[in-house]
């Protein structure tokens, strides 16, 4: 399957070469993970603050149990502070 990644910030080094605008489409096995994703490109951890799925917020526990579908888009932030 197919899956639309988009890395904001610094992140966006992780991205494979060619990328552009700070996303890449990738193939994917059926049932991979946010965090099978985040591994994959090699994000650290402690970089990946806010994880989306279409928009939609995934919290740090379910990164490694939440399946992506055919079609999803997966935006992920670093922590980014400001006063």
């Amino acid at each position: 399957m197919r899956i639309t990644v988009k890395l904001y910030a610094l992140l966006g080094r992780y991205l494979p070469p060619g990328s552009k605008d700070n996303q890449t489409e990738l193939e994917v096995d059926d049932g991979t993970t946010p965090a099978a994703v985040m591994r994959r490109l090699a994000l650290p951890p402690e970089q990946c603050h806010l994880v989306l799925i279409n928009g939609l917020y995934v919290p740090p526990g379910e990164r490694d149990r939440q399946a992506l579908a055919d079609g999803d888009a997966l935006a992920i932030w670093p922590p980014v502070a400001g006063g």
